[in-house]
């Protein structure tokens, strides 16, 4: 019998496998994927959120604890464990030299470019490289690794941690063991469920985008909630961003994201805007962009710029639409071109003089139309012209298995001995709603680690009591 089970490949079944292996216990990982799309939405990532009281290696100024609190308080509108998040935010400052232990690298951001110089690290290689680092490190300190092995049922004794059972019917059991196995992102059906159907009759969530793994069905999520584990969490909250709408269905990652929203204005089907485009720096509000796509006729929305801000934004994968006016660019997205030009002309007139720098919170503002534009607000009037048509694109979801500073799973309200999670199937816990850059590497990190630990010292319990 293996000391600790991790049924996971993401960043935090990685850590949790790496903490318990450096405490001396056996470690077996079960991963659903092949190897080559091993590790989960963690292959997709770029950085890690970080606080820091001065300058650090790849950090500039300071992030400290308060402002991290602020930023992730704001984007969650308050529904956060203040106490794991602030767990969080510490962890955050002091994980970088034990990573690099394990061979992950970091690199200075692109400077200007995303506002995240001070707040991030980013990975040498990107998420990828993070992944196959900590593989290899885990490989090396004798972790077992199983690929294409997922879980369809666990096996509990009341709130005590058996073993599980793999869909090929093999029954595997520890003496402890870490959920790191994504949300249910990729399961179509519960998107359905949890979405449901909007006012307009459209079922929302049949035109998401998956933009990590395919293989987040939310399987073990389900398995815990029938065994009457405590959950937290609105099932049809998640980290769902503003993608290009011709992204592929899944792990589209980061070169899918539209990067030009708070520099333009951004319109529906029917050619109206719905939203202030500037209300803040898009590391912090990018993310809720494809919950104000989802709510959309037919969630497609359009990004709309001019020549004057081109060279100012992370450029987009695919090209967008071109056209020398406005009138002609609507015409190609088939919008209403009448009720487009209501719409720029009136943004356009609402346009108030000020001196516009995208790098800061400008002066740059509207007045007199609804919704106003609060900052970087320039007439859209130099061709040519561009537009990107946007869909939600959701990469993780939030309903969670509750949790305290131990990691260990809940039963009604009483932690198990020896069953303990991490990563998205409890991000919820600190992500009530809403999402800023880095923060769920973050999250990952700081309770894969302290996930594996628990589950290390579990396994040595079981152990104990098992020679008396």
């Amino acid at each position: 019998m293996v000391d600790v089970l991790i049924v996971g490949g993401g960043n935090a079944a990685l850590c949790a496998a790496l903490m318990a292996r450096e405490a001396g216990a056996s470690v077996l990982m079960l991963e659903a994927s092949p190897k080559d799309w091993r590790g989960g939405n963690s292959q997709h990532t770029r950085n890690l959120r970080c606080m820091h009281d001065a300058p650090q290696d790849v950090l500039v100024e300071a992030y400290p604890e308060e402002e991290y609190w602020q930023d992730l308080l704001k984007v969650t509108g308050g529904e956060t464990n203040e106490p794991l998040a602030r767990l969080v935010i510490r962890a955050s400052s002091n994980c970088r030299d034990w990573m690099r232990r394990h061979g992950v690298r970091f690199q200075p951001p692109l400077s200007g470019a995303l506002h995240v110089a001070r707040t991030n690290a980013f990975f040498m290689g990107g998420g990828k490289a993070l992944v196959n680092a900590y593989y290899r490190s885990a490989e090396a300190l004798g972790v077992k690794v199983r690929y294409e092995t997922p879980v369809t049922e666990m096996l509990l004794d009341g709130d005590r941690f058996v073993g599980v059972v793999t869909e090929a019917g093999e029954r595997i059991t520890a003496k402890a063991c870490v959920l790191a196995a994504g949300g249910f992102e990729s399961n179509r059906e519960w998107l359905r469920e949890a979405w449901g159907r909007n006012d307009r009759g459209e079922w929302p969530a049949d035109n998401f985008l998956i933009r990590g793994t395919r293989f987040n069905q939310g399987v073990l999520l389900k398995a815990m909630m029938k065994a009457g584990a405590d959950m937290i969490g609105d099932p049809s909250q998640g980290h769902c961003v503003a993608i290009d709408a011709r992204a592929p269905l899944y792990d589209g990652g980061i070169c899918t994201r539209i990067d030009c929203v708070s520099l333009g204005v951004v319109v529906n089907r029917e050619g109206e805007r719905f939203y202030d485009e500037g209300e803040d720096f898009w590391p912090k509000r990018y993310a809720i962009w494809g919950r104000l796509v989802a709510q959309q006729p037919d969630q497609i929305a359009y990004s709309i710029i001019d020549r004057k801000v081109v060279g100012r934004f992370m450029p987009p994968v695919f090209p967008g639409v071109v056209a020398d006016s406005l009138p002609e660019l609507a015409a190609k997205l088939e919008l209403p071109v009448e009720t487009f030009m209501e719409t720029l002309d009136g943004y356009n007139a609402a346009c108030q003089p000020g001196t516009f720098n995208h790098t800061v919170l400008d002066d740059c503002m509207t007045e007199g139309v609804a919704p106003a534009k609060t900052h970087w607000a320039q007439k859209i009037d130099t061709a040519p012209f561009y537009a990107y048509a946007l869909r939600p694109g959701i990469t993780f979801t939030y309903l969670s298995l509750k949790v305290d500073d131990t990691a260990a799973v809940r039963f009604a309200d009483k932690p198990s001995p020896n069953l303990f999670v991490a990563g998205e199937m409890m991000a919820g816990n600190v992500l009530g709603k809403g999402y800023t850059a880095g923060v769920g590497m973050s999250i990952g990190t700081a309770f894969g680690r302290i996930a594996g630990t628990g589950a290390a010292a579990a396994a040595r319990a079981a152990h104990t009591i098992g020679r008396h």
